[in-house]
């Protein structure tokens, strides 16, 4: 039979047969699965979002991951601890040095050499900490103004990242991949000269990220696209285990700086910025957005500490050598240990399991935060447009070399 008159044959039979059926009116609209990624610069770099859509409003959100893996926890099974920290730059390559200095803590105190590291080195590591959180954080403020049609923020935040860029890199000798912060030190004391030129930056910034917080932040139109958008209530944040500006954006006073208080941070006066709902819904897009630029104002208290702490008590020496702790092999005792730390997107973590006849790890294990905090993903977007599925994705600030570990 013809397939026309097929088709017009079992038209008709099926409006004699079940008209109830073939009733357009009680029929559940088509539904269509939407691909972004993993080159749409929405999601960020190297990720995939099946999107199921009815109409223009989404049905489920399932992200597909994989496109960037690092092969982290494999390489550093394969080599000696302190070998393993390039490889740790190489996860949230935005901020580097914050994810050296939680991998770093971890081994000192599965060696008992924490309470002996120099107050000096641990102000160092605190300034190149914070400095790089800033740099992270103009990334997550910048790159989400270009994903809902804001460009000229992320021009102003790029340039101003990009001091703090060659401050690292005068410090490092590498621009974004440090390898800076070592197991028992660092790699090498502050260059002559740098506390003054960071005090510079620093009193060049405020104006600049005050000028910021009216452009973009206050600005009526971003209000509108991002308040009472992507709400996040924080029992549910809770219950994923969210960490990092997106759990304080929902209103929890949880700063591992400060729960913790690792390193020196503890000697530091700053407070911990949370969401309050003052635009929209608490725990909006906007709240999270609002924490993250907030946190750039505690960062600056932070440094101006600490450089008042290295040209003060702490200053240079001839004698400081911040290589001497350092350990020639670093063999910890049989064990299971966990170490953690604040990182500009949440609790980065670390599990090591070390066999005390080896300096090679059996097991280490990368608990990131942005894999983890993505896992909610699918719960905000579920019947929002997709419109606002950008909006609610680049609030998460997700870089996929960490989910992808």
């Amino acid at each position: 039979m013809d397939r026309k008159i097929q088709y017009k044959f079992d038209k008709e039979h099926l409006k004699n047969s079940a008209p109830s059926v073939y009733d357009e009116s009680k029929l559940r609209s088509e539904e269509m699965v939407l691909n972004l990624g993993p080159q749409h610069p929405s999601t960020h770099g190297v990720l995939r979002l099946e999107v199921v859509t009815d109409g223009e409003f989404i049905v489920d959100v399932v992200p597909h991951l994989g496109y960037l893996h690092r092969c982290f926890e494999k390489h550093a099974e394969s080599m000696a601890f302190n070998q393993t920290i390039p490889y740790v730059d190489r996860m949230d390559y935005v901020a580097s040095m914050n994810s050296e200095h939680a991998y770093v803590m971890g081994v000192e105190q599965m060696l008992g050499i924490t309470e002996q590291i120099p107050k000096r080195v641990e102000y160092i590591r605190v300034l190149v900490a914070e400095l790089n959180r800033l740099a992270s954080h103009f990334i997550a403020v910048g790159t989400y103004g270009i994903d809902i049609g804001a460009t000229t923020p992320f021009l102003w935040l790029m340039r101003d990242r990009e001091h703090i860029l060659r401050l690292l890199e005068w410090v490092s000798g590498a621009r974004m991949l440090y390898n800076y912060i070592w197991i028992g030190g660092l790699f090498y004391d502050l260059p002559v000269g740098f506390e003054e030129r960071c005090l510079e930056f620093v009193q060049y910034l405020k104006p600049k990220l005050k000028e910021f917080h009216n452009l973009l932040v206050e600005n009526k139109i971003f209000v509108e696209r991002t308040a009472n958008i992507g709400v996040m209530p924080l029992d549910l944040a809770i219950n994923y285990g969210v960490t990092g500006p997106m759990l304080r954006g929902s209103g929890l006073k949880y700063d591992l700086r400060k729960v913790d208080g690792y390193s020196v941070y503890p000697e530091i006066d700053f407070d911990i910025p949370i969401g309050k709902g003052e635009m929209g819904t608490l725990g909006d897009c906007w709240d999270r957005t609002y924490v993250r630029v907030a946190e750039c104002w505690e960062s600056i208290r932070i440094i101006e500490q600490a450089l008042e702490q290295l040209t003060g008590d702490h200053k240079r020496t001839r004698e400081f050598d911040p290589q001497a702790l350092v350990p020639k092999k670093i063999r910890p005792k049989k064990m299971d240990f966990y170490a953690r730390a604040e990182n500009p997107k949440g609790e980065l973590g670390f599990f090591f399991r070390a066999t005390g006849k080896s300096d090679i790890p059996f097991r280490v294990k990368a608990r990131s935060c942005s894999f983890v905090n993505m896992a909610i993903l699918p719960e905000l977007t579920r019947g929002v447009p997709i419109a606002d599925l950008i909006a609610i994705f680049g609030s998460f600030d997700v870089v996929m070399g960490e989910v992808d570990r």
